[in-house]
């Protein structure tokens, strides 16, 4: 590697290479927070919520218990083989251990793409609701390309610098949205909704027999999208033995429970029979804001309003870090350009890898604003529909991987941990990525069969290019490195 230069830490007196990334530096509820603001919670409530009632019934909440089962059984072995290949870029030495190198860096490159996709997609959103925003509660009209640029720069200055900055801004963003969230939740409870409380969002019907279910399915693993990047902060991790695992698990079941009750909520403070009338008005994007001036009042409204901006800006950072130590993993390993492997000397953040970030996703806002795209239509929808099923389609194989690591020797752990749980689990992630290239045109919000195809080949295409690019290495004489179980990650591919 270029910067192979060891350097001594006062603090602690530790030798430390130039280029590695900072370990010990992120506890487990700093890691929840960067997985959890990926999923961006306020984003499902405001958005997801009233979308599903409209798209597909009254069983989101429900559906979110499904999924989140399905994802446990997945976490159950990818936290397991966090102990042997631990790694920033995580998918890339799962699948690389399981389903060999080739499969790996097919993986890798097209979880990288998705990645990335999700971050330019929520510039665009963040840019649509920022406008709005600000217009209606500060009086300034600014375009939508100037929030987006703004947000952009604070991301860019952030993913620069070292991971717990960010994990500290991401801790009191999230804090906010979901206490104000908890305040609306509590009122209309204790208010009381139209109609009885009903069991309707979490029976049979409404959840797996419905006409709507695979749409429901689609929009709540496309909800649960980041929490797999615990993994990606292993080498940056305090004990990542442990911390993995509960970051894994905690952030799962939190999003399952918060998801579900607060989805239930929303039908119940309409009432389900009104609830599925208000989300068929024109007036659906705007539920949760209706709701919140008739139980809560205008200051919960007002939170609301601004907290949606600073969700999806969470979601932008926490997408960009998880982003950015792909490339880095990418540059180590050789399959990229090693010059992404670079990292501050100072911060040991993966600060060159967050500069070539910072410059695509400005490009491509530079690019929507020449060709005149919708910040949210176009290039939200597009972008963030196409990450969807790269991120889900790396969790198919990163289970399947875990599968075949351990399917001779469970290493210590039980058979149900490592091989059954993964494969029900990898089986789960397959169907959703089916229903999400079946329903590919909820997410993209276009009919024209031609304009989905092109955006769902990006990921298929994308993962063949990094099995190209592997095969263009190996010619060339390089070995691509994979961790081995007790090699030092970081030295892996160096």
């Amino acid at each position: 590697m270029t910067n192979d230069r060891v350097v001594r830490r006062e603090s602690g007196g530790e030798a430390q290479q130039a280029g590695e990334l900072r370990p010990g530096r992120l506890s487990a509820p700093e890691i929840v927070f960067f997985v959890v603001a990926a999923a961006a919670p306020m984003a499902v409530f405001v958005g997801t919520g009233p979308n599903s009632l409209r798209l597909g019934g009254v069983g989101l909440p429900g559906v979110m218990i499904v999924t989140g089962v399905i994802l446990l059984l997945f976490a159950s072995g990818f936290t397991a083989m966090s102990r042997y290949a631990r790694d920033a870029g995580a998918f890339y030495a799962y699948v690389s251990r399981g389903l060999g190198v080739n499969m790996g860096n097919g993986t890798a490159v097209m979880t990288t793409v998705a990645y990335g996709a999700c971050v330019i997609g929520f510039t665009g959103y963040i840019g649509y609701y920022a406008s709005g925003t600000a217009s209606s509660l500060l009086g300034v009209d600014l375009p939508w390309q100037v929030w987006s640029l703004v947000f952009a720069a604070i991301m860019a200055v952030l993913g620069f610098c070292q991971v717990d900055i960010g994990a500290k801004v991401l801790a009191i963003l999230l804090t906010l949205e979901v206490g104000v969230i908890v305040v609306l939740v509590v009122s209309i409870w204790v208010k009381g909704g139209p109609e009885p409380v009903s069991a309707e969002p979490f029976t049979v019907d409404n959840v797996l027999l419905s006409g709507g279910s695979g749409t429901l399915f689609m929009l709540a693993f496309g909800s649960y999208l980041g929490f797999e990047g615990t993994a990606i902060y292993a080498e940056e991790a305090k004990r990542p033995e442990r911390t993995i695992p509960i970051a894994t698990y905690v952030a799962v079941g939190f999003l399952s429970l918060f998801y579900a009750v607060t989805l239930w909520t929303q039908s119940y403070g309409f009432g389900v029979r009104g609830s599925l009338e208000m989300a068929q008005s024109d007036d659906f994007l705007n539920m949760a804001f209706i709701q919140s001036d008739q139980y809560a009042g205008k200051a919960v409204t007002v939170a609301l309003e601004v907290l949606i901006v600073t969700s999806f800006f969470a979601c932008i950072l926490a997408f960009h870090n998880a982003c950015t130590r792909y490339l880095y993993s990418l540059g180590r390993g050789g399959l990229l350009p090693r010059g992404l492997a670079k990292t501050h000397r100072r911060m040991h953040s993966p600060y060159f890898a967050s500069v070539v970030l910072s410059v695509i996703t400005f490009a491509a806002l530079g690019a929507a604003m020449v060709f005149g795209l919708d910040p949210f239509l176009q290039l939200g929808n597009w972008s963030y529909a196409s990450g969807v099923i790269g991120i889900v389609a790396a969790q198919a194989l990163c289970a399947f991987a875990v599968v075949f690591f351990f399917r001779r020797d469970q290493r210590g752990h039980s058979w149900f941990r490592v091989v059954g749980a993964p494969l029900l689990g990898g089986i789960g992630l397959a169907v959703a990525v089916v229903l999400i290239v079946a329903k590919f045109d909820v997410i993209s919000g276009y009919t024209d069969m031609s304009t989905n195809m092109v955006m769902i080949s990006v990921m298929p295409v994308s993962f063949l290019v990094g099995i190209g690019l592997g095969w263009v290495r190996r010619r060339r004489g390089h070995a691509l490195g994979v961790c081995e179980p007790n090699e030092s990650p970081t030295r892996a591919g160096a």
